[in-house]
């Protein structure tokens, strides 16, 4: 969700009243700016190309941008927080501060992570060490489940995708310590050199865990082995962004026939699942999964059991493991060249295991309601310009128009936090016992998400924690989300012109509306439903307009040989386009009945408004990070997430007077227009 840029005038930033008696509000930021460059040659470093040049990455991040800094700066406001509760060891037992201030403090006790070594984890590895047959493997596989470790396959709670009223079971694929799928069966270099790698990894990971070499070699081996198998019989990326390829509503019969070697029942009681409709993402992996169980040598399972238990804990143990971890996912895969300080590592983690109590504390200080109350009305806005957006469009049947309109009046925004916080009082949370304490916290959440099977759907749940600094939209509860970590500066800013928050915030939520009607979001209805209502003439005109989008982004290398998927990154590439679309639409709307706004240091309200997109996903990513993301994100990379959109709005061009053959301007045979 970034935006766009200006050209012009070389004035300082500097306070300037809007028109009318609107208080003084800052507009873009002009030290950001490459003057170098013209808007219409490459908006990308035009835009934000200062900043970057000022501001090199971090040792410890992959991509920094003004954005990504503030996510770091809502890290420390989180510190200040852990560190203020964190002191007090006499909270009430149960109480959001004891919980996130106890985990806090185990978690910074690096002393005793590094005195206890592995042996947190000694008593599970030694357990799956001494298993007599694949039986005690498949009970193994359960309890790594009920610790949030999915191995070889997960299984979640999620609404019906055909009556998203209720909610079901959902199988799905998983257990692969790489990427992804790809990464086992392709055989170009780069790839065969991250599996030798991790290969080398794992060795020495399961040599950490206690292995001699010897053994520690053979397994790694069995374990890259074993892991490849799985690969070959999942989906790739694109394939998974099918709803329709992974939508296999079944029966609890119909899966133990499926996988019949697998102790359904057991699993089923232990979990307190109901019996009841289900559904599997991928049959033909599960029945995969059930050879494995028959024809892969014990030695080899527990070998992957051991390693996997290892991955997944790795954070928590002492220093040679949480070094070794990040020495190939942190700095191989991503190219960091420094892992984040401890106390930032700690806070991530206390936020990802307990993220609505600290959630709690981080909103009652840092969110405003005014903030609340201005976001709620830019959505509104956004809301309504996408309805005039689908009425004004000449490619759609009245008939398709007004179910797009039936599902965009159902839309349910959630801003900031929710209404209805999560109860975390019935775990329990130590000072001393940092694994332990995650142990119970995955327990948690898996109960937490289990329960939930078999019941009417909540609403109110949210699958993101308020510090977060990113949004989501959900197509089966037709839901735009926005945690208060994104309602910062430089996304939204209670101090910023309308012109630069409806350029940053204002495409975000435009984006996220927009995945209500990307190539996946347009295949469920106004209820969430798994269903057509498009005429086919509609949907083929819909497909041919999003094949103009994947050609555009097929074109975009990031290095030589390495160029974008363009089926990967569809649904966002039409996000970003809609978005950037329809937040210029609510922002001329937000105009209405107001003098016209007044130019900023030189830049038009509407030049502003690019700019301010340009600025919000101006991205430094590191090359490592960038050959990741190609293979395994939807999303583009930061610079065709800020060029590819605008090089096709004509509302671009005209805001900075580019010429028709400029770099930035499509040709118009070739511009794509989805909304």
């Amino acid at each position: 969700m970034r935006l766009l840029a200006a050209a012009a005038a070389l004035l300082a930033l500097a306070p300037c009243a809007l028109a009318g008696d609107e208080p003084a509000l800052h507009g873009i930021e002009t030290a950001d700016l490459d003057r170098s460059v013209g808007p219409c040659t490459d908006f990308f470093e035009f835009a934000n190309g200062g900043w970057r040049a000022k501001n090199p990455i971090p040792a410890s991040m992959l991509r920094w941008s003004r954005r990504w800094q503030a996510g770091e700066s809502t890290k420390e406001q989180l510190r200040a927080i852990l560190d203020e509760v964190s002191a007090r060891e006499s909270w009430p037992r149960g109480s959001v501060e004891q919980l996130v201030g106890d985990h806090y403090a185990a978690c910074m006790d690096e002393p005793r992570a590094n005195q206890l070594g592995v042996e947190p984890v000694r008593p599970l590895l030694d357990e799956v060490a001494n298993l007599p047959d694949i039986a005690g493997v498949i009970r193994t596989i359960g309890r790594f489940h009920e610790l949030g470790i999915p191995v070889p396959f997960g299984v979640a709670a999620t609404p019906d995708r055909h009556d998203p009223a209720q909610v079901i079971a959902d199988v799905y694929a998983s257990g692969l310590g790489l990427p992804d799928r790809d990464y086992y069966v392709k055989g170009e270099p780069r790839f065969k050199e991250a599996r030798e790698k991790y290969q080398s990894h794992v060795m020495r990971m399961l040599e950490l865990g206690g292995e001699i070499r010897k053994d520690a070699r053979r397994d790694a081996e069995a374990v890259l082995g074993l892991e490849t198998k799985l690969a070959q019989a999942q989906l790739d990326n694109v394939a998974l962004r099918d709803p329709k390829q992974t939508d296999h509503r079944t029966g609890f019969v119909a899966l133990t026939e499926a996988c019949s070697m697998f102790d359904w029942p057991g699993y089923f009681a232990a979990a307190k699942l109901p019996r009841a409709a289900l559904n599997v993402q991928q049959p033909a992996f599960l029945r995969a999964v059930d050879r494995l169980f028959q024809d892969e040598p014990l030695p080899a399972w527990k070998a992957y059991l051991r390693w996997q238990l290892m991955h997944s804990a790795a954070a928590y143990l002492a220093a040679p493991v949480v070094e070794e971890d990040f020495g190939f996912f942190g700095k191989y895969l991503g190219g960091a060249a420094e892992m984040k300080p401890r106390w930032k590592r700690c806070t991530e983690s206390t936020d990802a295991l307990l993220g609505e109590a600290l959630g709690r504390k981080y909103v009652e200080r840092y969110f405003p309601p005014a903030a609340k109350a201005r976001v709620q009305e830019m959505v509104k806005n956004l809301l309504l310009a996408m309805g005039d957006t689908i009425r004004g469009l000449d490619w759609m049947s009245p008939l398709t128009k007004r179910k797009a309109l039936e599902k965009l009046a159902t839309f349910d925004p959630k801003i900031g936090y929710p209404d209805r916080w999560k109860d975390y009082s019935s775990v329990v949370v130590r000072r001393d016992a940092l694994w332990t304490n995650v142990e119970a916290e995955q327990a948690f959440k898996v109960r937490d998400e289990r329960a939930r099977v078999g019941k009417p759907t909540d609403r109110g749940r949210w699958g993101m924690t308020p510090p977060t600094s990113d949004a989501y939209y959900n197509p089966l509860l037709n839901e735009i989300v926005f945690p208060a970590g994104i309602l910062q500066p430089p996304a939204f800013d209670l101090h910023a012109t309308d012109a630069v928050n409806y350029g940053a915030i204002g495409v975000v939520i435009g984006h996220e509306v927009s995945h209500g009607f990307d190539d996946e979001g347009a295949q469920f209805d106004a209820r969430g439903r798994l269903a057509n209502w498009w005429t086919a003439e509609d949907l083929n005109k819909f497909h041919e307009r999003g094949q103009c989008v994947v050609d555009q982004f097929e074109g975009y290398l990031i290095e030589p040989g390495i160029h974008h998927n363009g089926r990967l990154v569809l649904g966002e590439s039409i996000g970003d386009l809609a978005g950037a679309k329809i937040a210029y639409r609510a922002f001329q709307r937000s105009l209405e009945g107001r003098a016209k706004a007044a130019s900023i240091d030189g830049f038009t309200a509407e030049q502003q408004f690019f700019i301010a997109w340009g600025q919000f996903r101006g991205d430094a990513i590191r090359p490592e990070a960038q050959r990741l993301m190609v293979q395994t994100d939807p999303h583009p990379v930061a610079r065709f997430r800020v060029i590819g959109p605008l090089s096709n709005l004509p509302e671009f061009q005209k805001a900075f007077d580019c010429p028709a053959d400029a770099p930035m301007i499509r040709p118009k045979a070739q511009r794509c227009a989805v909304w």
